[in-house]
């Protein structure tokens, strides 16, 4: 390409970067454009992954499972690379995140040695120029290959954060699942989480400062300079009074629990929203949630606010689903609420609609309402012109009296080209598809196991508007260990999907739900293959 041809080219790409719209035309008028084509999709070359510490308890038992999908004819499959998660900078250090010391205030409220941040730059250089502790160079899980899972343990208290990356052919689609079983005591449970990639901005409803509830907010930085956090609370009333939740240091490559309830002066709130938020950095951010009477889990950042949403998975048995919704603009929704069944999408008898004031939580409680058979819940504007962008989450619960566990399951995108569960076993899994708007077919594949097993494949068909419960989805022939199940959309419109894993203890049904949304392994590049040398000598002839 000739000198004529770079400057017009850079002139149209400094009119799009200004106006946010660019067009290159030939001094004919033609479009030389015309005909190019699009941009290709190509395996992302590096990923990353934040796992929270797993609990406080020491009869906690966690397993990690981590998972990369083979790649598609064409891919990346020959090239090198390699997937492992270390743990954080804290637990290297020797010293194990203590949420009762956690953010700026210990639990009991009272003050620690650590001064409150501000809300300028110097709490980041403060924070940055703080002694580092040395990273463990041990990695705790380590993948060597695509399409075959690897498991590790942990067991106890000392459990740390993880903090992960991979490259080369194991970055595309990487996943890791956390599960944690506490037996007994007041945060007992199975709590499951797949580990986040790193953000800057997350949304948390269905959390609560309520006494009988102990929420933390787990914030794990990735890099190696500190991060500043901003955590804002929003109860049925608005944001709760807090002079203690702006700034908050997140050392280098370290992990920080927040306890909700310390962050606010204002009276107890049993439904709220937190919203997770960075000055500097980037953080993972999830929510541990424990309840004396039904157990704990981990509730993980919905969806980004949008008009339309889907909360897929609710178990056939549940007892008590509770919708907890935020609208972050400066308008109010007003939301239909629609169950997606087996047979198709119905309107819940007492919970049609849910009226969510700009600023606020609101909450209703749709009690049994799958009523045996598992589904999904639609969330859509009342009226298709008054469009408010809101975010969701719903508090599951089976089991009743002494034998109650809770569940979380927020709002999530469609699984899009692929979605990955890892860490599924041979019985008590379930796996739910929706297809919200048309019917769609899929294809679900369940990888070899981590100790035997060989890869199998079946397809799908979901029909619009219904949940399609797979009691018994594909499982490796001879498995032994734990298995990935990979969704991909075949055909028709889009498809939500979760996964529940059901383990029972003592009469209790404990359960855990992971949503699945694309896993976003390719990306958008450019295909630089038209010739734009004829507007040179097109300009010249002129």
């Amino acid at each position: 390409m000739n000198r004529t041809t770079l400057s017009l080219l850079a002139a149209a790409t400094a009119l799009a970067a200004v106006t946010g719209f660019g067009v290159l035309t030939a001094p004919d008028g033609t479009d030389p454009a015309a005909g190019a084509k699009a941009p290709a999709r190509l395996p992302v070359e590096r990923s990353a992954l934040l796992c929270p510490a797993p609990s406080t308890s020491e009869v906690a038992e966690t397993v990690y499972t981590s998972f990369t999908p083979p790649a598609a004819a064409g891919g990346a499959e020959s090239q090198k690379g390699q997937a492992e998660l270390k743990p954080s900078a804290a637990a290297a250090n020797g010293t194990t995140a203590d949420p009762g010391k956690a953010g700026p205030d210990k639990a009991d409220g009272s003050e620690t040695d650590e001064p409150k941040a501000d809300a300028d730059k110097a709490d980041a250089d403060k924070a940055d120029t703080a002694k580092k502790p040395a990273v463990a160079d041990k990695a705790v899980v380590t993948l060597a290959q695509p399409g075959k899972p690897v498991a590790a343990e942990a067991d106890g208290a000392d459990a740390p954060a993880l903090v992960g990356t991979a490259s080369g052919r194991l970055a595309p689609g990487w996943t890791t699942q956390q599960t944690t079983m506490v037996p007994a005591g007041g945060a007992r449970g199975l709590l499951g989480v797949s580990c986040t990639a790193p953000d800057t901005d997350f949304w948390f409803p269905g959390a609560s400062t309520a006494r009988e509830r102990q929420d933390y907010v787990h914030l794990t930085n990735p890099d190696d300079a500190a991060a500043v956090v901003d955590i804002e609370l929003y109860g049925p009333n608005g944001a709760l009074k807090s002079q203690l939740s702006d700034g908050i240091p997140v050392p280098a490559r370290s992990s920080v629990p927040v306890l909700l309830s310390t962050l606010t002066s204002d009276p107890a709130a049993a439904d709220a929203t937190v919203h997770v938020t960075t000055r500097s950095g980037r953080v993972g951010a999830v929510v541990r949630s424990a309840d004396d009477t039904t157990g704990s889990d981990w509730l993980p950042a919905s969806a980004d606010p949008a008009a339309s949403l889907v909360l897929p998975g609710i178990p056939a048995d549940a007892t008590s689903v509770r919708l907890v919704a935020y609208a972050p603009g400066e308008s109010d929704a007003d939301l239909k609420i629609r169950l997606a069944s087996p047979t198709g999408a119905i309107t819940p008898a007492g919970g049609e609609s849910l009226h969510v004031k700009s600023g606020m939580t609101a909450s209703i409680d749709l009690k049994d309402v799958t009523k045996g058979e598992a589904g999904s819940l639609l969330l859509s504007p009342s009226q298709p012109g008054r469009a408010t962008p809101v975010v969701a989450a719903l508090r599951v619960v089976r089991g009743k009296g002494d034998k109650q566990e809770v569940a979380f399951i927020p709002a999530t995108g469609p699984v899009g080209e692929r979605a990955t569960a890892a860490d599924n076993r041979a019985k008590g899994t379930v796996l739910s598809l929706t297809a919200p708007t048309a019917t769609a077919q899929v294809k679900v594949t369940a990888s070899a196991g981590t100790e035997a097993g060989a890869q199998t494949t079946k397809t799908y068909t979901v029909k619009g508007g219904t949940t399609l419960a797979i009691p018994t989805p594909p499982v490796p022939a001879g498995l032994k260990g734990s298995y990935a199940l990979t969704v991909e959309t075949v055909s028709g419109g889009p498809v939500h999907a979760a996964r529940t894993l059901e383990v029972p203890q003592d009469g209790i049904p404990m359960f855990t739900v992971q949503t699945l949304s694309d896993d976003r392994g390719t990306v958008e590049v450019p295909v630089a293959e038209q010739d734009l040398s004829v507007l040179d000598d097109r300009a010249k002839g002129s």
